[in-house]
């Protein structure tokens, strides 16, 4: 792939992913599970590992010889398609991979082992733990102590806003190791669900989704459960995000393109004033302005898969850039094909109405759009934006 087109294979694999989102996927998103919305939906994961979605999301891990190196091409290429045609399953796909990778970049061979098969068949659920009630954008200053106790830790403490709590099978724990350090002082552990003293419960967003709290009531951990180097966790998950806030990106351009579709078949038809709505000079301009800002931002999400999958350093502006561009964008894309739908595009099950609850949400995490700038003007700052490219 170029950072401005995919190829002949790569577009091949995302219409196929298409199908698979309208045809296998959604039907399951639908379904439900056990009528509790907001519940992890394991049948939806089961169908996406037997399917090989989420094996695309550790190459080499399928035939037990991972590589160790995500592909953030074919994570952006699945997250859009996926979210033209089932958000559910998009969800559901990116919240295995945020927290898998850590494991798969930083864990033991042990670890990647036992875990990463079981998550990539849809059988063993993920989460990223990092955000805490107190530590959400200023993420260094995050609180959870790891207390040495014996040959491991005593965690103690909450973490909040977490995807797939309380429902994970692992999670991927930061917590603190070194008081008083700021990010210096922060390690990254895998935490199996059943640990004693680990709890949590649902919270209820605007838009269903699995996310909840966790408790830490001196859960113990041990030092071969430790993800990288003692202290060295927010590296850890830096190098997550770094991967992950392009595909929010991804995500957010498939929503855009999605409601594009929608505003440009419903225009079509739609007769009023003498002819169809899209023959309307207002319409067909604002139709443009969406179209235009959905692929600069598609372009932009491109351009940062592509410098990461080619090793290139200096990444963090980049990735806040396409993330911050796409997901303004796929907000005012969203409102702009609501407008032109009209009351319609409200009532509870249009495609738009869930997309409206949907788009909200990736302005905030993974970094809310205020932190992508101030990362951006950071890396301004300091040369690295803009700069040629190095892979040294």
């Amino acid at each position: 792939m170029s950072a401005f087109a995919l190829d002949a294979t790569q577009r091949a694999f995302a219409a196929e992913v298409r199908v698979l989102g309208a045809e296998r996927l959604r039907p399951l998103a639908e379904s439900g599970v056990d009528g509790s919305a907001g519940a992890v939906n394991r049948p939806l994961l089961e169908a996406m590992g037997k399917l090989g979605l989420l094996a695309r999301l550790f190459p080499g891990v399928s035939e037990g010889n991972p590589t160790r190196q995500a592909a953030a091409t074919d994570l952006c290429i699945l997250r859009e398609a996926l979210a033209t045609q089932c958000t559910e399953a998009e969800t559901a796909l990116a919240l295995q991979g945020l927290g898998s990778y850590p494991v798969l970049q930083s864990g033991s061979d042990e670890q990647v082992r036992k875990w990463l098969p079981e998550v990539a068949a849809g059988r063993a659920v993920a989460a990223f733990a990092l955000t805490e009630p107190d530590a959400g954008s200023d993420a260094a200053a995050l609180s959870l102590a790891a207390e040495p106790d014996g040959d491991g830790w005593r965690l103690t403490g909450e973490k909040m806003w977490i995807s797939n709590a309380p429902e994970a099978d692992f999670y991927t724990v930061f917590a603190r190791t070194t008081p008083d350090v700021g990010a210096r002082g922060v390690s990254a552990f895998l935490v199996p669900a059943d640990r004693p003293g680990l709890s949590g419960e649902h919270l209820e967003l605007l838009s269903p989704h699995p996310i909840g709290t966790l408790r830490f009531d001196g859960v113990p951990v041990y030092r071969d459960e430790l993800l990288g180097e003692e202290n060295r966790g927010f590296a850890v998950a830096m190098r997550t995000l770094d991967l992950f806030r392009p595909s929010v990106g991804a995500f957010a351009v498939g929503m855009a393109q999605a409601a594009l579709e929608a505003a440009v078949d419903h225009t079509g038809q739609r007769v009023a004033f003498g002819g169809p709505l899209i023959q309307q000079q207002t319409v067909a301009h604002t139709l443009a302005e969406m179209a235009t800002r959905t692929e600069a931002a598609r372009l932009l999400v491109h351009a940062a898969a592509a410098a990461y999958d080619a090793g290139e350093r200096n990444l963090a502006g980049r990735a806040a850039m396409a993330k911050l561009f796409a997901t303004e964008a796929a907000q005012y894309v969203v409102d702009a094909a609501v407008q032109l739908h009209g009351a319609r595009a409200l009532r509870r099950g249009h495609l738009l109405e869930h997309l409206y609850r949907d788009v909200r949400a990736p302005r905030i995490y993974e970094g809310a759009s205020e932190i992508q700038r101030t990362i951006i003007a950071r890396e301004l700052a300091a040369g690295r934006v803009g700069a040629p490219a190095t892979t040294d």
